[in-house]
């Protein structure tokens, strides 16, 4: 007997099962472009590449070659690993630097936000370690939907249209690439991306004399880091262009970035919840926020969880606030985290201790000994001086972007799961470089990303933009383990949503035994009362969105409670995925939001 609302009498769609393989993806084309490949003997790695590439092509406006990466790789009977494909700040990106061109914030959009593209080469390093597939045949999904066309999605051509003035004035490179006539492609029309299809070709030639899959595809990345792509991106970028500032900035990468990095392997932070263990990416991440806020609720009974209730819904967004007030606290690349502290048993309990009947409009760190004061000082209230140039929604309609006009994005990303019939499987979120970001580069058919955003400009700050250090990302799958082995891989897009999208999915799968179908189908929520990672770094002191499938009785209560309810469409929040493996059984699901995600296999 669940000791949650029961769920609605019906989902959306069946939560797949079989015995051969599953992909799901935040996109149809992508999802069945995985199986495929399975289909045609290739493994959980090669699969997912694949439709990661797809991704690229159909979902340009969350994701792109320019972007980065954050996967968590489960090999069937070995330890899951961290696939880590996030690139750090080029080595003229600093703080000074930026404060001594009359900035106080990274722009949202534009060059100076670019942190070295890392998805590209992370990719290529698991289809190398992992795979089996050959580059050629593994991109030929890509590369016919690049150059042939595919039917464009209409929130892609909503992104377009959102930026269409700025493309037409400002950034003429990106109006040649994406408007038709000046103005944004019908929904459902054939859109190309010919330049990118040419890239990926002149990517594969540059491992033609090679002997072996492995240096083949190590000469692609090679190719990628220097004259194919990097020497052409350091020239383009030299002229200014506009960004979210107002003003028009040159960009300070260089191809002696691209040659600097490599993606590698991590190992996965855990945590536990109700005798599982669940894996994250590292505190250079939000990851480990995820498993502060598990920590913190797993000290409350089963019924006082219900996501369906308002006591329920209280519970796991004060559980957050007080995560994510030590994320921004203490989280950051090159500095040291105190991980074991903050996911310790004893710190969890004091941290509950925290959650009362009233919600919270605070921004509450919590103390850890020998690290100082870490309070969050003052940030943009939401709503308080409204811009109509800057101003942008505190959430995303469907983890879709949100923008301002001059590029600014929130509610980015896309995300893609595969398990193979020999339970290999891979949870990854690939986003940044999206065509609303920064102008595209016609030489090699893809923009630049804007992850630098996420660092700030004041001095000794576990974020503060220093070159060669990673910023901190939102990206952050995840991957459950049950009886010591993988069981399922999921994740969303949605920026700082992520994580508030995937808890409740998590509680209601676990606890609540809902099917992962009727898991990502039922109602969901997100707290806004939290800084956010995007410019321009603002936060709502007690918001809460929620759809408006919850009970009205339901939404009255959180009011009551003290919460700023912010009631949007029955189905806007998230674009969660799934795929399981127990006992030889595979199985996927699929968010119905938005009418693009999709799940597939056999």
């Amino acid at each position: 007997m669940t000791p949650f609302t029961a769920p609605d009498a019906f989902t959306t769609r069946p939560t797949l099962a079989g015995t051969f393989g599953m992909a799901a993806s935040t996109h149809w084309l992508a999802s069945q472009s995985a199986q495929a490949v399975l289909e045609r003997g290739g493994n959980a790695f090669d699969a997912v590449v694949a439709g990661a590439f797809v991704l690229h092509v159909v979902e340009p406006h969350l994701n792109g070659p320019g972007g980065d990466l954050v996967a968590i790789v489960a090999p069937s009977g070995e330890e899951p690993r961290v696939l880590m494909g996030q690139g750090p700040a080029p080595a003229a990106a600093s703080a000074a630097a930026y404060r001594a061109l009359d900035l106080d914030l990274v722009p949202g959009s534009g060059f100076l936000a670019a942190a070295v593209p890392g998805s590209f080469d992370a990719w290529l390093l698991l289809l190398k370690e992992r795979g089996t597939w050959e580059l050629a045949d593994v991109w030929e999904f890509a590369i016919g939907y690049a150059r042939d066309g595919h039917p464009v999605a209409p929130a892609v051509v909503k992104t377009i249209g959102a930026v269409a003035e700025l493309f037409r004035t400002e950034w003429p490179t990106s109006a040649d690439q994406w408007l038709v006539d000046g103005s944004a492609p019908a929904a459902g029309s054939i859109v190309r991306n010919e330049a990118w299809a040419h890239t990926l070709e002149r990517l594969i030639d540059a491992g033609a004399g090679a002997a072996t899959r492995e240096e083949r595809i190590d000469a692609a990345r090679d190719a990628w880091a220097g004259a194919v792509v990097a020497d052409a991106v350091e020239e383009f970028v030299g002229a200014p262009a506009l960004d979210s500032s107002g003003m028009r900035h040159a960009g300070v990468i260089a191809a002696t970035d691209f040659a600097a990095f490599r993606a590698s392997w991590e190992e996965p932070v855990g945590g536990t919840f109700r005798g599982r263990t669940v894996l994250k990416a590292g505190a250079w991440s939000q990851g480990p926020a995820f498993l502060q806020a598990l920590a913190i609720l797993d000290g409350f009974g089963d019924a006082e969880l219900d996501p369906s209730t308002a006591a329920g819904i209280h519970r796991i967004v004060e559980a957050q606030k007080l995560a994510f007030a030590d994320r921004d606290a203490y989280y950051g690349d090159g500095v040291d985290v105190p991980l074991e502290h903050l996911l310790s048993p004893e710190y969890a309990a004091e941290r509950r201790a925290l959650i009362d009947a009233s919600a919270s409009a605070e921004l509450r760190p919590g103390s850890v000994p020998g690290y100082g004061d870490r309070s969050l000082g003052a940030h943009p209230v939401v709503g308080a001086e409204p811009s109509a140039e800057t101003a942008l929604p505190t959430h995303a309609a469907a983890g879709e972007p949100t923008l301002g006009v001059r590029g600014e994005a929130r509610g980015d990303t896309c995300h893609i799961d595969v398990v193979d019939r020999w339970g290999n499987m891979v949870a990854a979120t690939p986003s940044g470089g999206w065509l609303q970001s920064s102008p595209y580069i016609p030489s090699v058919g893809f923009a630049l990303g804007t992850r630098l955003q996420m660092t700030r400009l004041e001095p000794g700050l576990p974020t503060t933009l220093t070159p060669g250090l990673r910023p901190r990302t939102t990206l952050t799958p995840t991957v459950l383990v049950e009886d010591g082995r993988a069981h399922a891989a999921f994740g969303s897009p949605g920026g700082d949503q992520q994580e508030q999208w995937q808890l409740p999915f998590l509680i209601r799968h676990v606890v609540g035994g809902y099917s992962l179908q009727a898991a990502i189908d039922a109602p969901s929520f997100h707290t806004t009362s939290l800084v956010s990672s995007f410019w321009p770094r603002d936060w709502e002191p007690a918001g809460l969105v929620v759809e408006d499938r919850l009970a009205d009785e339901v939404i009255e209560e959180l009011r009551r409670l003290g919460h700023r309810v912010d009631v949007v469409g029955g189905w806007t929040l998230g674009r969660l995925s799934a795929v399981s493996w127990s006992d030889g059984i595979v199985r996927a699901a699929a968010n119905p939001r938005g009418m693009q995600g999709y799940a597939v296999g056999r």
